[in-house]
């Protein structure tokens, strides 16, 4: 009787691999990537790689997306190759990107294999790229790059879960800003953190904001941007 069924479990997994050619195997499990549409993915077996995503928190209140629940137009680059016009939205509280499948699946696409991506959201481009977990003290996965020059700037965000005493559970954001200066992440907390980095800079960098009445604040990570650009100017 065994011999009749291990025969049987060969036969079907043969059927499988003839029938269904070129499909992927991801985190032990059969993942049947050919069944995304063509007009939402490119035709990329490199691209298609990851695995089906299920929504583990379906009775906390919002949702752990950036912006919206909804897919966004965007691209992604996967070690060095870009795939242009796809639809992605981006999972901050489990930091995963996702893309639809053609028969109502998600896809969660392998992260290790991301380099960057982008999306657009109300006429604005947000990019992103992926640091590495072994990155020392700065911030790690999925990162908005708002300046890059002499200097970089980034917005890390997250979501996490408030527990609400009759209501019941609740996702909420979190943004943390980090600075690199010299090779080194720093976070940015709020203004005296930014102004403690610029040491000899920092009469004139005060004096450069106080002439322009800039208003530097966390809640509005933008913010920092005009005087980040002023320090890269003034070397």
């Amino acid at each position: 009787m065994r011999r009749i069924v291990s025969l049987s479990f060969v036969s079907l997994i043969f059927f499988i691999v003839n029938v269904y050619p070129g499909r992927s195997v991801y985190n032990s499990g059969l993942t049947f990537f050919n069944d995304l549409p063509q007009d939402t993915l490119p035709d990329n077996q490199f691209f298609l790689n990851g695995r089906y995503w299920r929504n583990l928190y379906p009775l906390v209140q919002d949702h752990q997306f950036l912006f919206t629940r909804e897919f966004l137009p965007g691209s992604v680059t996967m070690r060095g190759k870009t795939f242009s016009n796809v639809r992605i939205r981006y999972d901050i509280f489990k930091d995963e990107i996702m893309t639809p499948g053609s028969t109502g699946g998600i896809l969660q696409l392998n992260k290790e294999m991301v380099d960057s991506f982008s999306v657009f959201f109300q006429n604005k481009r947000y990019q992103f790229i992926r640091i590495p977990y072994d990155a020392g003290s700065g911030p790690e996965g999925y990162c908005n790059v708002l300046y890059s020059g002499k200097h970089a700037l980034y917005a890390k965000y997250g979501k996490k879960i408030e527990k609400l005493a009759v209501e019941g559970d609740r996702f909420y954001r979190v943004t943390r800003i980090f600075l690199l200066k010299d090779g080194i992440f720093h976070i940015l907390r709020n203004k005296n953190d930014f102004m403690r980095l610029l040491k000899e800079d920092k009469t004139e960098i005060r004096n450069f904001i106080n002439r322009n009445k800039l208003m530097i604040s966390k809640e509005y990570p933008a913010s920092f941007i005009p005087v980040i650009s002023y320090l890269d100017n003034m070397r």
